[in-house]
């Protein structure tokens, strides 16, 4: 038996920390109460007790993946874990629908080379259905499958694959595994595997893929939460007890390719830089080198005082990115880094100097203060993954993942022990070991900007020669330091993380009084130094403190946050305070950032689904209005080329005053103890006046507009389509979010279940109202493959019309999302940081203390009739504009046909083109 007390190691870090020292962590130290049962068919349970919250999370883990596909059948475990989701033969349903309707949350299925999971939250009370399904899909599968989900699944996919192929560096992956591992090796092909793979999957492969692999003795059930061990033992029993054991499963064996020579591949993308990449194999997942290379690859660009980092971001200014990490498989690892090419710069004078670092830690080996510093990063990592039962790194991911891979659900704390008995020599002679020999230098160039002139050449003749010329919600705490300082606190026991976010009523608005992108770089400069700390002091201290702290912005707030561990709060909290109080905002990092920030608009108007979020706001509130610059805020290249320090010195000096900002803390603190800390230090915070922004009426005077972003070669065209709609409270939101979760909110909503499990010409589509306090866009969007284009906005028209006239939400769908939106609840506010977030929201929209509390009883409370009265309200079809990126040589004779009353061709800072293309002369029929 192990055993997780928080509270033990809440106390062991107390007594293990002292001020300007890291944390001395101990694998030892570090348990996870289990219990492992063995099913007679060769089921393996595992079980974790945790009673903080209501919920329980069932994590299913098979081992198989892509490794056990055969050549020409690539891409069949991750096909089949989305047939998966299609219902069983006793439930023959779609499993996203089922979940939603229990509550469920963290709420997935996910294939890697190695394995297949799939996981959930939900509810204690609805554990019973949640076994009941994942039993019948583990034994009564087969049945329910049929051409049609197979073809409908087989779409999905590969829309999955074109949506990530259309990402910027997208075919990385696929140049990398092919030159990493030789033909037949078991990684010598992607996950998501190959078009005419996925076309040639037959209903014969399903069978025989569900027969080899999805056995009892194949699999592990981890179950956590507010539970009793062996009542679940009980319950599995019931459920999984007949399942059959399924055929022996071959293990491969460890199959590391023994790469000689180095190698060098380059090809060009649709992407703002170039990027020099570098890998090499390395060990397999969970071996002793594999953990060394995960504190490498730290050291190295983990943060700001990590070596990469300093040198060509902070020092040199020459890339815009640098990566690195290991890259664990079962089999054999990888170990990866790159640089992302400043445009200017010689990529082949960098590729040089990241041979040089990786060289240089060859040869030297870390700092004692770098191991210290990654170590203690790594394992405050890992404890702040404690505070979850389920979801990626939670307690059911870290036994099922450990017994899976090693038979063994306590081996993390081998891997523990890896990391705490690591040394700087032990480091130095991996890298040794793996990094001489055998690299792959992957080079990925922009494309080549082409563009035509217009000509007034007379091509009736020659030209004369020229002359010849050289070339569970916790209740509020409130108090109002005399500054005016608002402090909330929302307390919880037993967590050993604290939250603390102060906000300021600012954020990307306040450029209408400056100038866009100024909020955006003013706060992300604000934590690069202060009176007394540079940047790099402040990133140190952080890391030994296992803290981490941001700033930055939000249409309507700006905020400084940090998480921290509770032993190490009041240093933490020494330390917010110095942020808060004391930027100096230092013209060096101001140069810098200001050339991120401009490198960042670059790379936002390469991909596609933030070239249409920067054009909205300028056609949906008019220019002259607080929410008209980009969404994103990081404003236009010009306007933040022309900004000072002086401008966010300023954004600073009339925004971050005590009475016009908010300290929201979530944790295990008492007020008493919090208020004795603030009043002698932000009490002494000075108020003062702040400017008030008038927000005009919206002008646009616009409808049924498309515009158009070309982006040639794109294999999907991104549609956004919406019109603004009431301020915050101007409409029953409750009843909104519900109408919104039926049309495009959830997975099953009318839209992703029509463009996505319908006509599968989508990987997913929806719709959502965006946050904000005044005037608010209501937007559907859908990245669509390219040539159905034109019928995805016919479509998106009809689920919009119909919504407010022939086809309003019914009962069923309305019982549907309440029960899902008061079930999943529990599981909501699992960790500090989302309770934080919710209390945030709070604030935002001045919304009562036990808003929470009584939530669940209003969504319950709603009628139909409440649904459809805000449907017509939020909803108008006549007023939607749309938003489109996409190759316009492939989609514009079809758009031309859709009867929009104007086509505006703009370009990425929402600039028109030409003038408007034909009005049309009819209005739209649907």
């Amino acid at each position: 038996m192990k055993k997780l007390l928080l509270a033990s190691i809440v106390g062991l870090l107390s007594c293990s920390m002292g001020f300007g020292q890291g944390f001395q962590f101990k694998a030892d130290d570090i348990d996870i109460d289990y219990k492992t049962y063995t099913l007679k068919n060769g089921l393996t349970l595992l079980v974790h007790e945790d009673h903080k919250a209501p919920i329980a999370a069932v994590n299913v883990w098979y081992h198989v993946g892509s490794k056990n596909e055969k050549p020409g059948k690539s891409g069949f475990a991750h096909l089949f874990e989305h047939l998966m989701f299609n219902g069983s033969e006793n439930y023959n349903t779609d499993y996203f629908q089922a979940l939603e309707s229990i509550g469920g949350t963290d709420l997935n299925g996910t294939t890697n080379t190695d394995r297949t999971n799939y996981f959930q939250n939900v509810p204690v009370s609805a554990l019973d259905q949640v076994l009941f399904l994942e039993s019948d899909r583990m034994g009564h599968l087969l049945g329910a499958i049929d051409q049609e989900k197979l073809d409908e699944q087989r779409g999905v996919v590969q829309n999955e694959k074109r949506q990530g192929e259309n990402q910027p560096y997208g075919m990385q992956w696929d140049y990398l595994t092919k030159a990493m591992y030789p033909k037949g090796h078991p990684y010598s092909w992607t996950v998501i595997g190959e078009m005419e793979d996925l076309n040639a999957a037959s209903l014969e492969d399903v069978q025989e893929w569900f027969k080899s692999y999805y056995g009892a003795a194949n699999a592990v059930v981890a179950v956590a939460g507010d539970i009793d061990a062996e009542e679940v033992h009980q319950k599995v029993i019931k459920y999984f007890g007949d399942i059959p054991a399924g055929p022996t499963v071959e293990r491969q064996e460890v199959n590391i390719p023994n790469k000689i020579y180095d190698s060098r591949q380059e090809y060009q993308d649709r992407v703002p830089e170039t990027r020099v990449l570098f890998a090499w194999n390395t060990p397999p997942f969970g071996s002793r080198e594999d953990l060394h290379f995960d504190l490498i690859s730290a050291i190295l660009t983990s943060g700001k005082n990590s070596r990469l980092y300093q040198k060509f971001i902070y020092q040199d200014q020459s890339a815009s990115a640098a990566v690195s990490f290991q890259s664990s498989s079962e089999i054999a690892s990888q170990f990866i880094t790159w640089l992302d090419v400043k445009q200017g710069e010689d990529a082949a004078k960098l590729e040089k100097e990241l041979e040089a670092e990786v060289e240089r830690f060859i040869k030297e080996g870390p700092t004692e203060a770098e191991l210290e510093r990654v170590k203690a990063n790594y394992f405050a990592n890992f404890i702040k993954g404690l505070e979850r039962i389920g979801g990626f790194g939670g307690v059911s991911d870290i036994l099922a993942s450990n017994q899976t891979y090693h038979g063994d659900p306590s081996y993390y704390k081998t891997q523990l022990k890896f990391v705490e008995n690591a040394t700087a020599e032990d480091l130095r002679k991996t890298a040794e070991k793996w990094l001489t020999k055998g690299k792959h230098v992957l080079i990925c160039r922009p494309f080549p900007e082409y563009d035509i002139v217009e000509s007034s050449v007379d091509r009736s003749k020659l030209p004369e020669l020229g002359a010849p010329k050289s070339s569970k919600f916790p209740e509020l705490q409130r108090m109002e330091l005399s500054n005016g300082l608002n402090v909330v606190l929302a307390q919880r026991k037993g967590v050993p993380t604290v939250i603390i976010n102060l906000v300021a009523d600012a954020g990307y608005k306040t450029d209408y009084l400056s100038s866009p992108g100024t909020a955006n770089l003013a706060m992300n400069l604000m934590d690069e130094g202060t009176k007394d700390k540079t940047s790099l002091e402040i990133n140190e201290q952080l890391q030994l403190l296992g803290a981490s702290l941001s700033t930055f912005s939000s249409q309507d707030e700006s905020n400084v946050y940090m998480s921290t561990l509770k032993p190490s709060l009041d240093a933490s909290l020494d330390l917010f305070m110095d942020v808060v109080l004391n930027p100096v905002f230092p013209q060096k990092e101001f140069e810098r950032l200001q050339k991120e920030q401009i490198n960042n608009i670059k790379q936002e108007k390469s991909q596609p689904i933030t070239m249409a979020l920067r054009v909205m706001n300028k056609y949906m509130y008019g220019e002259d209005h607080p929410y008209s610059s980009p969404y994103t805020g990081t404003g236009y290249e010009d306007t933040v080329s022309a900004l000072t320090r002086e401008d966010v010195v300023a954004f600073y000096n009339t925004w971050f005053k005590p009475n016009n900002s908010t300290l929201i803390v979530t944790g295990d603190v008492e007020m008493s103890e919090l208020k004795s800390k603030l009043e002698k230090t932000l009490g002494k915070w000075k108020k003062g006046d702040v400017p008030t922004i008038a927000f005009n009426q919206p002008k646009t005077g616009t409808k049924n507009t498309l515009y158009l972003m070309n982006r040639p070669e794109s294999q999907q065209s991104v549609i956004l389509a919406g019109h603004l709609t009431e301020k915050y409270g101007g409409v029953n939101e409750i009843a909104m979010e519900q109408m919104v979760n039926i049309l495009g909110g959830d997975f099953t909503s009318r839209i992703n279940m029509n463009l996505r499990e319908d006509k599968h010409w989508s990987y997913g589509a929806g719709g959502f109202v965006l946050g904000s306090k005044e005037e608010r866009p209501f937007i559907v969007y859908a990245p669509v493959q390219t040539d159905k284009t034109a019928e995805s906005v016919t479509e998106i028209r009809k689920e919009i019309s119909e919504f407010t006239s022939t086809r309003p939400a019914t009962s069923e769908e309305l019982e549907k999302v309440k029960t899902n939106q008061v079930l999943k609840l529990p599981g909501q506010w699992e960790t500090n940081s989302s309770v934080n977030s919710s209390v945030r929201s709070l604030i935002r929209y001045d919304l009562p203390d036990d808003y929470y509390q009584k939530y669940d009883q209003n969504v319950r409370n709603l009628s139909v009739d409440d649904i459809r009265k805000v449907s017509n309200d939020v909803v108008q079809p006549e007023k939607v504009n749309w938003f489109m990126v996409g190759d316009r040589a492939e989609i514009i004779d079809k758009l031309d046909e859709l009867g929009f009353d104007n086509i505006v061709e703009i370009d990425a800072d929402g600039n028109p083109k030409k003038p408007t293309v034909k009005p049309m002369e009819t209005d739209i029929k649907n």
